[in-house]
C-alpha cells in the first residue's frame, strides 16, 4: 500500500441511534492520533450485543444515550501506519483485540487479578455503550485504531475466516476456564456462533466426546460440522441430563440453558457460564449444583487468547469455517442484521466492507448470500 494514499473525508458506517433505529450512514474520517493506524475494514461479524443495541437500544445495562457506530468483530488492512512508529506497517492484514482495560473512574479501588485485565472495572470495548461518551465500534469503511489492539495475521489466512477471531477468542477463554479438557466429556448448551466455536475449541483441546444442544436443527448441523460427536434438541431434557459431562459450557444465555447445564453435568463436574444472562435475579438449580459439588465458573470476554486463536487458525488445528453462514455487503447491512436475528437459520453473519486494499475477495461455494 503506497504511503501517500489519499484517504476520503468520510465513509459508510453502521450506526445505532435507538431501539429500532439502525442506519447505514456517511460519517467523517477524522485524523488519527499518533498511536493510531488507519485500518480499511474487510469484514465485520454481527454479535449478539450489536443485535441488542439495534432491537432494544441497550445491551444488558449498557444503554444507548447517543448514536454509536457498532461492531467489534473485525479484520482489515492497515492503509496508514501510526505516526509514532508503533504497530503494523501499511499493507498488513490485521485482526483487532477490541478491549481497552482500565482501573475505572472514581476514588474507590476495585480489586481484580492483574493477569486478568478483562475484569478491570474501567475496561471499555469497541462498539459499547457501557460508558458515556460511548466507545464507537468499527463497522465502518475505515477505522482509526490504537496499534496495541492490532494483531498482524500470518500470510495465507482467509480474511473471511479470520473475522471469527474475536468470538473464537471468547470461546477459547471459556474453555480455558474449565482447565484441561483432554480425554474428558463435554456438553455445550446453545450452539449459536459462540457455542459452535466452543465446540471447535473443545475439539482442538482434545475433549473425548462433545455433545451440543440447541433449540434449532441448523445450529446443531454447524456444531456437528466443527466437531460435535452428538447433538440434542434443547427440549430433550432427559437425554441432556443423561449426558453427565465432565465439563459443561453454557452459551445460550438463558436460565433454561443454565438449568440444562447443571442437570447435564457429572457429579464433581465444571459448568462454565459464557452466555450472558439478563441482569437481575435468575432462577438457578442451585441445590443440585451444591449436592453434586459442581464448580460454577463465569467467563467474560478474553485476554491474550486471541494470539492462541490466530496461531491455531494458521496451523490448521482450529477448524471454524462452517460457522460463517452468510456474508452481506455493507449496503445490505439492514438485511444482514435481520438475517443474524434469525438464530434458527443463520450462524455467524458477516458484513463485507469491500476494501480497495484487498480487491475482490471470493467466497467459497456453498450456501452463502451473494455479494
Amino acid at each position: 500500500m503506497p504511503a501517500n494514499i489519499t484517504l476520503p473525508e468520510s465513509g459508510l458506517a453502521v450506526v445505532a441511534h435507538a431501539a429500532g433505529g439502525l442506519r447505514i450512514e456517511d460519517i467523517p474520517l477524522v485524523p488519527p492520533h499518533p498511536d493510531q493506524a488507519v485500518v480499511e475494514i474487510a469484514y465485520g461479524g454481527i454479535c449478539g450485543s450489536d443485535l441488542h443495541y439495534w432491537l432494544h437500544g441497550a445491551a444488558g445495562e449498557s444503554v444507548l444515550k447517543a448514536p454509536m457506530v457498532l461492531g467489534h468483530e473485525i479484520v482489515g488492512v492497515v492503509v496508514r501506519a501510526a505516526a509514532d512508529g508503533t504497530g503494523p506497517a501499511e499493507g498488513s492484514a490485521v485482526a483487532v483485540h477490541p478491549a481497552t482495560p482500565g482501573p475505572g473512574p472514581g476514588p474507590g479501588v476495585v480489586k481484580y487479578p492483574e493477569d486478568r485485565p478483562n475484569l478491570s472495572p474501567g475496561c471499555t470495548y469497541l462498539g459499547s455503550a457501557a460508558r458515556y461518551p460511548h466507545t464507537d465500534g468499527a463497522f465502518s469503511r475505515y477505522a482509526n485504531l490504537p496499534t496495541r489492539m492490532l494483531r498482524v495475521l500470518p500470510d495465507g489466512l482467509d480474511l473471511r475466516t479470520t473475522a471469527l477471531i474475536e468470538p473464537a477468542s471468547v470461546a477459547w477463554h471459556a474453555v480455558s476456564r474449565a482447565g484441561d479438557v483432554r480425554g474428558k466429556t463435554a456438553l455445550v448448551i446453545g450452539s449459536g456462533p459462540i457455542g459452535a466455536l466452543t465446540v471447535a475449541v473443545l475439539k482442538r483441546a482434545g475433549a473425548a466426546r462433545i455433545t451440543a444442544v440447541d433449540m434449532h436443527p441448523r445450529p446443531l448441523e454447524i456444531a456437528q460440522a466443527v466437531g460435535a460427536d452428538e447433538v440434542l434438541m434443547a427440549t430433550d431434557v432427559e437425554a441432556i441430563a443423561a449426558v453427565q459431562a465432565d465439563v459443561v459450557i453454557e452459551s445460550s444465555g438463558s436460565h433454561h440453558g443454565l438449568a440444562s447445564a447443571i442437570q447435564g453435568a457429572a457429579r464433581g463436574g465444571k459448568v462454565v457460564m459464557v452466555g450472558l444472562l439478563p441482569s437481575g435475579p435468575q432462577p438457578v438449580l442451585i441445590s443440585l449444583a451444591i449436592t453434586r459439588e459442581l464448580d460454577l465458573k463465569g467467563s467474560f470476554r478474553f485476554n491474550d487468547e486471541i494470539d492462541d486463536v490466530i496461531t491455531a487458525l494458521a496451523d490448521g488445528s482450529l477448524f471454524v469455517d462452517p460457522v460463517v453462514t452468510h456474508v452481506f455487503p455493507l449496503e445490505r447491512g439492514l438485511e444482514a442484521f435481520e438475517t443474524a436475528k434469525d438464530s434458527a437459520g443463520s450462524g455467524k453473519v458477516l458484513l463485507s466492507f469491500a476494501p480497495v486494499a484487498l480487491g475482490t475477495v471470493p467466497l467459497p461455494t456453498g450456501d452463502w448470500s451473494a455479494l
